[in-house]
């Protein structure tokens, strides 16, 4: 384990390196490239797009370790937003499809330092659609990252040259695999190897479930599975998008929550809505912005996607 002392930052340094190394300009300028094709693709498709909520009483249990962000303000508990999934459940009620640039807040440990895809403050893309299957999301998905590739390599060729003259624009529809078929073939590390071994992003399906959160849909003709998804980038970039489809109804969030051990009383007021019958089925997802950078690029680490980056484990300004 490295020192505090070795993980320090001189600030300095770190601006110097931003100014010399053309990197953080070309990748900074990709990664405007993908806000503006996500957002041309999903306006286009009739998608709104909503403000983030930075803190809120409620927010995304995630399902790994991490620390808590929380505070009190006038007598009412708050937390820093991990993910915006609840929030979306209620604002497709307002719209039917939406998305949020929402900023993230996952104080990882430090042993995801050096995996490359962590960052503890990061963006994603936001979506989510009411009444819709998660087939249907990643047509919309498919869609997105498609055109974005294909605007990114027609715009600035000579980057693509520079850092990923082997990337490639993805076929639709991208392949699907359940979770079970890659286990059979790979193993336990059956993402990663699957990474490696495809030159395409391919849909991870049929997630099993207990991995996952209360509010990811259990398939009712097949309850040890979810309809849930990742997005895994080819050449071992790992995974690009998280999602699926999203429980509803108030008895089977509460099921999911006792087979979780989530506790109740921290989602009393989600839980409220669900009871009142306000939810309806929805399903969504989010895509990392740093990550998309990261591959589009084949860069080592997403701390060189954008300025200020803030990687578990090491100081940062």
């Amino acid at each position: 384990m490295k020192s505090v002392e070795s993980r320090k930052v001189d600030t300095v340094e770190l601006v110097k390196e931003y100014l010399e190394n053309p990197v953080y300009k070309e990748a900074t300028i990709v990664q405007a490239e993908i806000l503006r094709s996500i957002r041309k693709v999903l306006d286009e498709k009739g998608f709104v797009e909503l403000l983030p909520v930075t803190v809120s009483p409620i927010t995304d249990p995630l399902n790994h370790p991490h620390f808590g962000t929380e505070f009190e303000y006038y007598g009412q508990k708050y937390s820093v937003t991990k993910s915006m999934i609840l929030h979306k459940q209620v604002a497709v009620l307002v719209h039917k499809k939406i998305y949020i640039v929402s900023p993230n807040v996952r104080l990882e440990t430090e042993d995801k330092m050096n995996t490359g895809r962590h960052l503890f403050d990061f963006v994603q893309i936001d979506m989510e659609m009411l009444e819709a299957s998660r087939e249907e999301v990643f047509d919309v998905m498919e869609d997105a990252i498609i055109y974005t590739v294909e605007k990114i390599k027609e715009k600035y060729p000579d980057i693509i040259e520079k850092y990923h003259p082997t990337l490639k624009t993805p076929s639709k529809p991208f392949k699907r695999y359940t979770v079970k078929e890659l286990k059979e073939k790979y193993g336990d590390d059956y993402e990663k190897k699957a990474s490696l071994d495809v030159d395409e992003p391919f849909w991870m399906i049929d997630i099993p479930l207990m991995e996952r959160e209360f509010y990811d849909k259990q398939d009712p003709e097949r309850p040890e599975v979810l309809l849930d998804f990742d997005l895994i980038y080819p050449e071992g970039f790992e995974e690009a998008i998280s999602g699926g489809e999203r429980e509803h109804e108030y008895e089977q969030i509460i099921k999911r929550m006792k087979l979780k051990n989530t506790p109740p009383e921290e989602f009393e007021e989600y839980l409220k809505v669900a009871k009142a019958g306000l939810l309806k089925h929805s399903a969504g997802c989010g895509i990392g912005v740093e990550r998309f950078t990261r591959w589009i690029l084949g860069l080592d680490h997403v701390e060189n996607t954008r300025l200020f980056a803030k990687t578990p484990g090491k100081h940062s300004i």
